[in-house]
């Protein structure tokens, strides 16, 4: 496939666990990627290297995906350096403490809703805009990475995180029906457990262990788990998929 024809995919968070493993699945299927990440240069050199090792061309943006600056500047790097954005995965992400809502300080609660929700309007919002073919784009698919907890309410950890999952699942319905008719089909995949940094972060690296009882299927996810579900709905087989929720979390 030339390089004219290839799509060209956004992935927030994508030098890191369920999005580096997105990333490279996407490589691997015919996508030039653009990854952007926040703090950790050697995650993103590393996995831009594994990009470009399965055959695609890949860009690395750091951006705050909360800033309407850095959500611009990530887009118009993407096409000043790879052409006309085809896919976004929103999948940047973090919890940052686990605790009852009351111990919960306000600028981790702020600091959530900020990455979890903020960051996906923004970059929905700016995909809109690139993407519509009503303002001069090709169309495209967005697929946003949710949480089983905006509807399991994760108590005793993180409610606010999953109050932001659930609005995002609620931005994706509407989002879908408004940009039909502008050819960009809108999905959510919503993970379970996962085994990626995000639990180290919020100061429980042995969460998915601790947790991996209470799975109907019996084990914690694994990246690799998630990305096929990103990857399909971002394909052609998914043409008629749009304002769904496709859950990934052994049963829960």
């Amino acid at each position: 496939m030339g390089n004219a024809v290839r799509p060209v995919t956004v992935v927030t968070g994508g030098t890191r666990g369920i999005g580096a493993a997105t990333a490279l699945r996407l490589a691997a299927v015919g996508h030039d990627l653009v990854l952007s990440y926040r703090e950790d240069d050697g995650a993103a050199q590393r996995a831009a290297a594994e990009v470009q090792a399965a055959g695609a061309r890949c860009v690395l943006v750091k951006a705050d995906v909360s800033s309407e600056l850095d959500v611009a500047r990530l887009f118009a790097v993407a096409a000043e350096r790879l052409g006309v954005v085809t896919g976004v995965v929103n999948n940047a992400g973090a919890t940052l403490h686990i605790g009852d809502l009351a111990d919960t300080p306000v600028s981790v609660i702020r600091h959530v809703i900020d990455v979890n929700l903020v960051g996906v309007i923004l970059c929905c919002r700016q995909a809109s805009r690139i993407m519509s073919v009503s303002r001069g784009g090709r169309g495209g698919a967005i697929v946003n990475v949710s949480s089983a907890a905006a509807t399991l309410g994760s108590p005793h950890e993180y409610v606010h995180y999953a109050a932001a999952k659930a609005a995002v699942e609620a931005l994706t319905v509407g989002l879908a029906k408004e940009l039909a008719a502008d050819h960009i089909r809108v999905n959510v995949v919503a993970p379970g457990t996962i085994r990626t940094a995000i639990h180290a972060a919020a100061g429980d690296p042995g969460r998915p262990d601790r947790v991996a009882a209470n799975v109907p299927l019996g084990r914690a996810g694994e990246p690799d788990d998630v990305a096929p579900a990103i990857t399909w709905l971002l394909g052609s087989e998914a043409s008629y998929v749009t304002g769904a929720v496709l859950r990934v979390a052994g049963g829960l």
